[in-house]
């Protein structure tokens, strides 16, 4: 995970104006909650459009975004709604438009979950229950490194998703364990959809390399659940970054697939 911009950790108040950019996942709360609510839309003192308020700045704080003092207020959650209006087919049918001002990431968020609404409901408490039990703990991300991290691609279910996977398969006792059961089992440390071999190409140079990847879809994981040696698979650096190199990212088939089509 990249670090906050330097203007999220100020301590100087910032206007509406400085908010940042609505993400793919906080887009994602509030289409469901708009949604729910899309034959008679919630005012800003409706509870569910305060609840949500509150639960994006408990989100941003826990990415470090949201030291703003009117981040994600009561009248930004509704109007944020409106902006779903412009969307959605119900509403403009009769020559009625949303609110305008928005960003075109609404309208992908739109195409990819308004016919898919049980995905959706997926997604939404995957990340609800990441914000409230997962990412108050420390992120090892910060602790490995990240300077490779700008070459994935976040999934399309956001953010926070997307560290929570990324930490998972980056887990250095998870990563040690996969590799010594691979050696153990094979004798080998190579790639499950090419059959790269670290050591075999570059000698002692090449021992022990290989990455690993969590193979459950980000919607899937639970805060606290037990990854297992199977939820994971061995892949060389050049499969691993086509696996996330989309916003949708490839199961292992899709990359086998992928890979054989080209040989």
């Amino acid at each position: 995970m990249m670090d906050a911009p330097k203007e999220a950790l100020s301590n100087k108040p910032r206007s509406a104006q400085s908010n940042p950019a609505w993400s793919r996942d906080v887009l994602i709360l509030a289409l469901d909650l708009y949604l729910r609510h899309r034959a008679s839309m919630p005012s800003k003192n409706h509870p569910e459009v305060q609840e949500l308020s509150l639960f994006l700045g408990k989100m941003g704080s826990a990415l470090g975004v949201s030291l703003v003092t009117n981040f994600r207020n009561d009248n930004g959650v509704y109007m944020k709604l409106s902006n779903f209006r412009r969307w959605d087919p119900n509403y403009v049918k009769d020559g009625k438009k949303g609110l305008a001002k928005g960003n075109k990431l609404e309208g992908v968020v739109w195409a990819e979950y308004v016919h898919d609404q049980y995905r959706l409901a997926q997604v939404v408490a995957a990340i609800r229950a990441a914000v409230d039990h997962e990412l108050s703990l420390p992120d090892p991300l910060r602790e490995l490194g990240t300077a490779d991290e700008a070459e994935i691609q976040e999934a399309e279910e956001g953010r926070v998703l997307t560290r929570m996977h990324r930490t998972r398969e980056r887990d250095r006792k998870l990563v040690a364990s996969k590799k010594k059961h691979a050696l153990e089992k094979y004798g080998k440390l190579e790639c499950e959809v090419c059959g790269f071999n670290f050591l075999a190409e570059y000698g002692m140079a090449g021992e022990g390399l290989i990455d690993v990847h969590h193979l459950k879809p980000v919607h899937t994981l639970r805060p606290g659940e037990k990854t297992h040696l199977n939820d994971l698979a061995l892949l060389c650096a050049n499969c691993h970054r086509v696996v996330h190199s989309s916003k949708r990212w490839l199961d292992i088939e899709q990359l086998r697939a992928a890979w054989a089509a080209n040989r």
